[in-house]
């Protein structure tokens, strides 16, 4: 569910224009406070956002609920890329743009794990649906890339979590580092 697909009234009906077009803003600015691992406050969030205090809350009544739809949206993102992928590039390509776009996903992340855990808590159903929705994106372009013979047949969706989980998750690596390991992967990955 992308940004927009989530942006719908408690009863389920499509919101705004305008509504959802805060909603979007409101995302947006969270991630990128996230990210930068500046304040990110809900009055912080909202001032990014370029709406009033209120607009957020309306939207977020609470942070978490911030986390969370920031978390959705970044989720669903990755899918996307993996939806694209397949169709647009070569396989070998695909993997390579994948496996970059999956890592920075995770990189993403770990400025504000201790909310992710928080929202995972409240909503175990979070945390079970997008580990499903991203095994789907990581199987597919996997897949697409094992028929065409271009990657290993004897690996699984989960051996690439393995390869790339710790290097998400140190917060010590930095971007030139995470490159040269996933060049270390793809050359692991690849059909000899």
């Amino acid at each position: 569910m992308t940004i927009q697909e989530s942006a719908t009234t408690s009863e389920g009906r499509p919101q705004r224009a305008d509504a959802r077009r805060n909603h979007e803003r409101l995302v947006e600015a969270a991630r990128e406070l996230f990210e930068e691992g500046t304040d990110t406050s809900m009055e912080a969030i909202a001032k990014r956002a370029g709406v009033g205090i209120g607009t957020l809350y309306r939207h977020f009544p609470k942070r978490i609920d911030v986390v969370e739809a920031v978390y959705r949206d970044d989720v669903e993102q990755v899918a996307i890329v993996a939806e694209r992928v397949v169709v647009e590039l070569e396989p070998w390509e695909a993997i390579d743009v994948f496996l970059h776009a999956f890592v920075n996903y995770a990189l993403g992340k770990r400025r504000f794990l201790n909310e992710l855990r928080e929202a995972f808590e409240k909503n175990p159903e979070l945390k079970s649906a997008s580990r499903e929705r991203l095994d789907g994106a990581v199987r597919l372009v996997l897949e697409t890339a094992q028929r065409a013979g271009v990657v290993r047949t004897d690996l699984t969706s989960e051996e690439i979590y393995g390869l790339v989980g710790s290097m998400c998750m140190s917060a010590l690596l930095t971007t030139e580092q995470c490159d040269r390991l996933i060049g270390l992967i793809l050359d692991g990955l690849r059909v000899r």
